[in-house]
């Protein structure tokens, strides 16, 4: 069983940043990529940022050079600097791991940004 666990999501003023972590444990085999998805209220949940397995990086371009993925792999774990925060970057952020076979999901880590 694989679980994911976010975390560093909280209040933050408009400009500031915040750091996210999601560490993935359990039997892990063949990851595909790691990334961060958002939603907020009334929205469709959409994709923030992919690393690849080779360590190609993919962002929305409402976030680019804002935003910074990484990845330790040794720890299985997917980070998501975010510098120059928005009141629109205001949503529940969610990690997801694709594996070659299945996709899983953290339970979401809260980001709000006040103007």
């Amino acid at each position: 069983q694989v679980q994911l666990v976010e975390s560093g999501g909280g209040l933050v003023q408009a400009g500031g940043s915040l750091r996210l972590s999601c560490a993935a444990s359990g039997t892990i085999f063949g990851i595909d990529a790691m990334s961060w998805y958002r939603q907020a209220p009334g929205r469709q949940r959409e994709l923030v940022a992919l690393i690849s397995s080779n360590g190609r990086t993919n962002y929305a371009d409402s976030v680019k050079g804002r935003f910074t993925i990484s990845r330790d792999n040794a720890k299985n774990t997917v980070y998501l600097q975010m510098n120059s925060l928005k009141p629109e970057d205001t949503a529940v952020y969610y990690c997801n791991l694709a594996l070659t076979l299945r996709i899983y999901w953290g339970q979401g880590t809260q980001v709000t940004v006040s103007s």
